[in-house]
């Protein structure tokens, strides 16, 4: 990247930085279960909701004890379970012609990432009805109070109870649309380890290294505070000690709730320090090819992190010593390729691939260029790097 974009993107990200505790950022209130959710509707005299979620997580029954619940306590809720693995803005849609033909007044949120952002696009689209999805892409354009919205997570990974952005996909281009405003946070989120005891190994591994995603970029990036840095270091440490074991054994209540906790401190982590160009790069993929989000992160971290070089040596050797994964005698270059070295090892342990399947190499140039545009001047990552810069991650990664 040429020294006069640097210049700018470093100068944006100071400016955000000094913004940001300015900003109305607050953290979901959290629920005691399903019943939380039932004594929280009562509490905002809501008695009709849309239960958004996918065929997968219904299929499990999943949703089924809260479906019997909210029926028993008289409350109606109409179900919404369309969801795609990365929601289109025809997804979104559909969600809110279905909120509005059954008079809903609160959403509820359940399941992993794409749940959460179909949630998020229905409730921006259902209080600014006037406006579209890709003209509310960016920064702050939601700008008004969402519905009710009360997030339900099932995968310890996206940490999207928390967050304040919503990702959609545009079905025709493949293009992701980022919205990020405060609105889109959730007013409630309820971490509810038995909704995630029948997820399949590889949801787990994937949908936690995630988790893991969240944590160590927005630990490594240039806009940390003390309470992100805290937040972050916890969460590699709950991650790096129970994902492997609910990977094994999904039924771990105890290890469950660990890493919905996990999930929860990554969240609130990456919402005030941003993530990088791995979650740039996923998009993209995702975007193009349908790749899972958490795959695609769980993928792309430790090349990413051993191609920023030196420039991210200090703060990952410092991670990795927080944790405990290295003494705190270790150099700083030798703990950093050691925690490196200890993703490596986790999603090998998980049979989680090194590379991604399907990667063309003439798409590369496009996605390279909407990574760019995402992860540019916004995230405020160890060093920048502009599209050609980029394009050597898709093709670090690419299935030779």
């Amino acid at each position: 990247m040429n020294v006069f974009r640097k210049a700018w993107c470093r100068t944006f990200q100071m400016g955000m930085n000094v913004v940001l505790p300015l900003m109305p950022y607050r953290e979901p209130k959290l629920l005691d279960g399903i019943n939380g959710i039932v004594k929280c509707l009562k509490e905002h005299n809501t008695d009709n909701c849309i239960l958004v979620t996918d065929k997968g997580i219904r299929g499990l029954g999943l949703t089924k004890p809260l479906e019997e619940l909210l029926e028993k306590e008289g409350i109606k809720c109409c179900v919404f379970d369309d969801t795609v693995a990365n929601p289109t803005i025809a997804n979104v849609e559909a969600a809110r012609e279905m909120y509005l033909s059954n008079g809903c007044k609160a959403i509820i949120a359940f399941g992993g990432g794409s749940s959460m952002d179909c949630a998020k696009g229905l409730g921006a689209r259902i209080t600014r009805p006037n406006t579209s999805l890709k003209k509310m892409r960016g920064l702050m354009k939601v700008r008004k109070k969402l519905p009710l919205l009360i997030a339900v997570p099932t995968t310890a990974g996206t940490g999207s109870e928390t967050t304040v952005s919503a990702v959609i996909t545009d079905g025709e281009t493949h293009f992701k649309y980022v919205i990020n405003d405060f609105p889109l946070i959730p007013e409630y989120a309820a971490l509810e380890p038995d909704v995630t005891l029948g997820l399949p190994g590889g949801l787990t591994s994937t949908t936690g290294m995630d988790a893991m995603t969240h944590s160590v970029e927005a630990f490594i990036g240039h806009a940390t505070t003390k309470k992100t840095r805290a937040a972050a270091i916890e969460s590699v440490r709950l991650i790096i000690e129970n994902l492997e074991k609910v990977y094994k054994d999904g039924s771990d209540r105890e290890a469950r709730a660990k890493m919905l906790r996990a999930s929860y401190l990554g969240g609130c982590a990456f919402t005030r320090s941003y993530v990088g160009y791995v979650h740039a790069v996923a998009h993209s993929l995702g975007g193009q090819y349908g790749v899972p989000h958490g795959l695609a992160n769980a993928v792309l971290l430790p090349h990413v992190l051993e191609m920023y070089g030196k420039s991210a040596h200090k703060k990952l050797a410092r991670l990795a010593k927080a944790v405990g994964l290295v003494p705190e005698s270790m150099g700083t270059e030798e703990a950093a390729k050691a925690f490196i070295a200890k993703i490596k090892q986790m999603n090998e342990n998980m049979n989680i691939p090194t590379t991604i399947k399907g990667i063309k190499e003439e798409d590369i140039s496009m996605m390279a260029d909407h990574a760019d545009k995402e992860g540019n001047p916004l995230y405020p990552v160890p060093t920048l790097w502009n599209k050609e810069e980029l394009e050597k991650v898709y093709r670090r990664v690419m299935e030779k």
